[in-house]
């Protein structure tokens, strides 16, 4: 059968992927908390008194009071001083809320602002950031955030500042982040474009996708392998063994982005390792596909069943299913999942192909609900 080709659709994500009885409470971002922090360092430097809270300002123009949990001066006084502000996530379920965002500061014979980064904090060893290789793992909105917050306190063509960086713990954090895949060592980011952080925004994780394509693509790799989560990762490293761990991108829901930013980085190959339900949303043309703004077409696998051999009955039967899931064990149940998963793998093999203006070449895997074994494929792997 010639399938028609569906329309290709990214939709949008809503501001928040729950429905709650009241609004969410929005956060801070660790870029903004080190600027606070940092501020508050340097006042107390220059004042002589420890500071309780901090007034910073945020990219939009807005203007934000943080408290300060610490504020500590060396001995002896004027010789540096140290913030320490704790960040509020706010809902949003962040690995690094309640991290201890610490400045150490202390005067430098040259004019200026020299940042640097200490415990906690990443350091960049591999290129693709936007950072340089070698220093530490703090995103250009943070640094400007940063040398902007000591300004008002220091005028800084007059007289040179440094400030160090640092977050107790950071290092235990970081093992919850993609920051050993980026090549960001021991430590977490200093990240955040806007200095707030949106409770249940999926916008850092489309961020991350896009990062970790342009990562690999610095590096002078060609193959970017697409995984929906731990368990096809697994699985595609198993498919794809000689390939370096920074070929392997989770997209979760983002296949479209990482997809748009492998033909931008001239990327020649993709290769797609999903499970029956993300495949089937990938057939039907959905290139975003969290489950608030994307359903299985279930009569797109009621048609791949009856172009793999399954009779009315079993076509019915998965037309009615539950899930793509459920589909998957009746096409297993009645001995078709090889064929069936075949025909869905090249279907999706089509779909990333046109999205991405046959710019690259595609390969498409489907692995079992555990990421343990390869059951079907648009050509490239038998199982």
């Amino acid at each position: 059968m010639t399938y028609p080709e569906p329309e290709l659709r990214e939709p949008d994500l809503p501001r928040t992927a729950k429905i709650r009885p009241t609004a969410l409470r929005t956060g801070w971002t660790t870029g903004a908390c080190a600027t606070a922090a940092a501020k508050a360092a340097v006042t107390a430097l220059v004042t002589g008194v420890p500071q309780r809270q901090v007034e910073i300002g945020l990219p939009a123009g807005s203007r934000v009071a943080f408290p300060v949990a610490r504020c500590d001066l060396a001995d002896p006084p004027g010789a540096g001083a140290e913030a320490v502000v704790v960040k509020d996530a706010g809902d949003d379920p962040d690995v690094t809320h309640g991290a201890h965002l610490t400045a150490t500061v202390g005067w430098r014979d040259a004019p200026g602002l020299d940042l640097a980064g200490g415990p906690g904090v990443g350091t960049v060893t591999k290129p693709g950031l936007g950072l340089a290789v070698g220093g530490p793992a703090i995103n250009e909105t943070p640094r400007r955030m940063i040398g902007q917050a000591v300004a008002e306190v220091v005028d800084l063509t007059e007289v040179g500042v440094r400030v160090v960086i640092s977050v107790p713990g950071g290092e235990v954090m970081a093992r919850k982040t993609t920051n050993r895949r980026l090549g960001i060592l021991g430590g977490i980011s200093i990240l955040g474009t806007t200095g707030i952080v949106r409770p249940f925004s999926t916008a850092s994780w489309r961020a991350s996708v896009v990062q970790a394509v342009h990562v690999m693509a610095a590096q002078g790799e060609r193959t970017v392998v697409l995984c929906t989560g731990g368990r096809t990762e697994r699985a595609a490293r198993a498919l794809l063994p000689d390939l370096p761990e920074v070929c392997f991108v989770e997209v979760g829901d983002f296949t479209g982005a990482a997809v748009t930013a492998a033909v931008g980085d001239g990327l020649t190959r993709v290769a797609f390792v999903g499970m029956a339900g993300k495949l089937a949303k990938l057939a039907a043309g959905v290139l975003m596909t969290h489950y608030t703004r994307s359903k299985v077409d279930l009569s797109l696998l009621g048609a791949v069943t009856a172009d793999a051999g399954g009779g009315p009955a079993l076509v019915a039967e998965v037309v009615a299913a539950n899930t793509g899931r459920h589909a998957y064990e009746l096409w297993a149940d009645a001995g078709l999942l090889r064929p069936a998963g075949d025909l869905l793998c090249a279907r999706v093999r089509q779909v990333l192909l046109r999205f991405a203006g046959h710019a690259v070449d595609v390969d498409v895997a489907m692995v079992d609900f555990a990421g343990e074994r390869l059951v079907a494929s648009s050509g490239r792997w038998a199982p």
